[in-house]
């Protein structure tokens, strides 16, 4: 693939990100409560055409949308990656029904949407989900069990349900369901997470669904969780280069006007070097996620390798160059509020969630093998 580069157009929109952000979303994310759905910043995203963007845009631009507004409002990336994440299986794999009753609330900002896979027992083994689907007569179920670890979950007003229809099959035992959150038998609760988003578990005690639910087809929807993950992986790594980048931006600021020991800190070689590193893997880690994006946006055979590596690359350097410029500015980085503190609880989830470290390792290497053998 060739060396990558940015359109003046694609780098003015960026721009344009940033200045939304922070002058129309940031003050609505302020006001927003901890752990809960901030539906007055999702109503805002929905105003400005960013959440119908979702459904016109490829990967790359995703990437933009996520960097460019994580620099300025974690808050407002989130929100706008969680209702992508969570309408993208209606998007891509729904009815006209299905579409015609969701998007366009999702679209304009009225209505929350949640990506239901991770279980207690089967986070990173999500082929071992044991949400049971037991037939309740022809083209009928009923789903019995828990999902834990949910955004926007108990909040949402329909959430992507993976559930096991074949026991016993693993991965291709499981389907996609539709499900409006007002569905009988369906319950959750908050968890008091480390970062500020709403997250939390379901339960599902006998919750009906029919065909006209399914999002695919029966025992393929584990195909339908793994190309959406395929598409917003880039976008994760994307996420983190935006934190990186912020973290770089208040660290240059810092150094170059803080008083030590006779001149700036800037002028300290261990302090600058550090600077460098930190500015070089932000660099290499946007280019990686660039590239991951362009090569699923042009249908390359290589997009769970790539997608893999781009999210492994950036979010493991977001955690250096948040955890280093802490370092850099010291006690003060650490106080209630300030920028830093906010990044550094942000800065660790990415690294476990849509697929720990471990397992985008798992999969490089799985795909390297594979490219191997079919030579």
């Amino acid at each position: 693939m060739t060396a990558f580069s940015l359109e003046p157009a694609q780098l003015a929109w960026c721009a344009e990100l940033r200045a939304l952000a922070a002058e129309r979303l940031r003050p609505l994310a302020e006001k927003g409560e901890p752990g809960r759905v901030n539906r007055a910043l999702v109503a805002e995203l929905g105003r400005l055409g960013l959440l119908g963007r979702l459904f016109t845009s490829g990967a790359l631009d995703l990437c933009l949308m996520r960097e460019s507004l994580a620099q300025a409002c974690t808050e407002a990336e989130t929100a706008l990656a969680l209702q992508g994440l969570g309408v993208h299986p209606v998007h891509a794999h729904g009815t006209d029904t299905q579409r015609a009753r969701w998007l366009p609330a999702v679209s304009d900002g009225t209505a929350v949407a949640a990506f239901a896979l991770s279980e207690p027992g089967a986070g990173s083994d999500a082929a071992a989900l044991e949400l049971t689907a037991r037939p309740d007569g022809p083209a009928r179920w009923r789903l019995t069990g828990e999902k834990c670890w949910i955004s926007n979950a108990p909040e949402a007003d329909f959430y992507t349900v993976f559930a096991r229809t074949t026991p016993g099959a693993g991965a291709r035992g499981v389907t996609a369901f539709l499900l409006p959150a007002d569905r009988p038998g369906l319950t959750g609760r908050g968890l008091d997470m480390l970062a500020p988003h709403p997250i939390g578990a379901l339960d599902f005690d006998g919750v009906p669904v029919t065909a006209d639910d399914v999002l695919g087809e029966v025992d393929r929807g584990f195909r339908v969780a793994m190309g959406t993950l395929n598409l917003f992986r880039p976008s994760v790594g994307a996420f983190a280069v935006g934190m990186a980048q912020a973290a770089l931006d208040a660290t240059l600021a810092h150094t170059a006007r803080r008083d030590a020991f006779g001149g700036k800190l800037r002028d300290l070689q261990a302090v600058s070097h550090q600077v460098a590193e930190m500015a070089l893997r932000t660099e290499a880690a946007r280019l990686m996620v660039y590239a991951a994006a362009t090569a699923y946006d042009t249908g390359a055979p290589d997009v769970p390798g790539r997608s893999a590596m781009a999210k492994l690359l950036a979010t493991e350097t977001a955690q250096y160059v948040v955890d280093t410029a802490v370092q850099l500015h010291g006690a003060r980085a650490l106080q209630r509020g300030q920028l830093l503190e906010h990044l550094y609880r942000e800065v660790r989830a990415p690294r476990i969630y849509e697929g720990a470290s471990e397992v985008q390792r798992g999969i490089i290497a799985k795909e390297l093998y594979a490219h191997q053998e079919a030579r």
